[in-house]
């Protein structure tokens, strides 16, 4: 993800509280009523985080209301930000375990 598209999406409302809380695979009601962020919001940050590759569909499971619903977790456990070089922004994305198992399997 390049770093100006990094801070957009961290900067929005939501974005890191949503990203602390995906250590472990949540659904989209679970982060809801967790950081009390309304429904339709949390959608839109996952979708956001998805696309920046900060956040991934774990899996899929069987809902209360006898439906699948996808569960959501991190792919980073950290990002450093460094204003270098005249204030041009580099992000460095630290993989938690899971993603970083995943990469060494794939190389």
């Amino acid at each position: 993800m390049p770093s100006v598209e990094a801070i957009r999406t961290l900067a929005k409302e939501y974005s890191i509280a949503i990203l602390a809380a995906t250590a472990t695979p949540k659904t989209a009601s679970e982060l809801s009523e967790e950081l009390d962020v309304p429904i339709a919001t949390c959608y839109r940050r996952i979708e956001d985080l998805e696309a920046g590759g900060l956040l991934v569909e774990h899996d899929r499971v069987l809902g209360e209301s006898q439906r699948r619903v996808s569960r959501y977790r991190r792919t980073v456990d950290g990002i450093a930000v460094d204003f270098a070089d005249g204030g041009r922004v580099r992000a460095a994305e630290r993989a938690a375990p899971d993603e970083r198992r995943r990469r060494e399997l794939e190389a």
